[in-house]
């Protein structure tokens, strides 16, 4: 996504990405976002707004084919977990309206210059959300691409993909007879309830995911919450090894180009 509209490396990427993650285990409302785009502009000509923005579109499709692989495990599986049935009509309808909003937003360039001129405001104010308002569109415009499009899902649904046989891997460590498509409903129900309820560190949303998710399935409410202890307390020794040094090295590299 972001090189459409400039380069970066893998590394410099994957360094952003790991201090979103960071930050996004310890804070809420999901602020990681926000240090990855302050660290990715910093690194590059593309202004925070605009990374931000590819951000949002980013997560809008990862919840779409969240929703969708979960419909169809669904369709195979009894007894249906009721927590993420119930769920589901409701991330559908906020997945499409954003598929919706990525689709539109960015063809309403004109209208939108022509609303933020027809408000009367400083003639600074309105330069400024005028370029506000472009980097916006341009952010969303990203997957207007057909190829950038097909690739973006084809390795969001291959992580996804890992996930799942991670979860499963993890599971039966601690003796749990967790099957593939009993992990994909839990990484499913993970990643949705971190959108809905992203509290610091996903700190209650993964525990109650765990349980509402495989109980359903005879694995013992103990059993679920001893899994997904372990396995968040994992993730943040994970975020904490490969993100807090691209969070310091970032600094580094702020007070050196000072």
């Amino acid at each position: 996504m972001l090189t459409a509209e400039a380069a970066f490396s893998v590394g410099t990427v994957f360094s952003a990405n790991m201090a979103g993650y960071l930050g996004n285990s310890f804070l809420p409302a999901r602020a990681g976002e926000v240090i990855r785009s302050f660290i990715l502009s910093s690194r590059s000509p593309l202004s925070k707004t605009y990374v931000l923005t590819t951000a949002l579109a980013e997560r809008t499709i990862d919840a779409v084919v969240l929703v969708l692989w979960a419909s169809l495990v669904l369709l195979g599986v009894n007894p249906k977990p009721a927590w993420l049935r119930d769920i589901s009509w409701g991330t559908t309808a906020m997945a499409m309206a954003g598929v919706l909003a990525i689709s539109i937003l960015p063809r309403t360039g004109k209208l939108c210059e022509s609303i933020i001129g027809s408000i009367p405001l400083p003639s600074g104010i309105r330069q400024r959300l005028l370029h506000l308002a472009g980097q916006v569109l341009s952010g969303l415009r990203v997957f207007h691409d057909a190829r950038r499009l097909a690739g973006f899902a084809v390795l969001t649904l291959a992580i996804w993909i890992i996930d799942a046989g991670g979860a499963m891997i993890g599971a039966r460590a601690f003796g749990l007879p967790v099957t593939y498509p009993m992990a994909i409903l839990l990484i499913c129900g993970l990643g949705l309830g971190s959108a809905i309820a992203p509290t610091p560190g996903y700190v209650g949303t993964y525990q109650t995911v765990a349980i509402a998710v495989l109980t359903p399935f005879g694995i013992s409410r103990d059993g679920a919450l001893a899994y997904i202890l372990v396995a968040q307390a994992l993730g943040y020794v994970v975020v904490l090894v490969l993100g807090l040094p691209a969070i310091l090295r970032d600094r580094v590299w702020n007070r050196a180009r000072d």
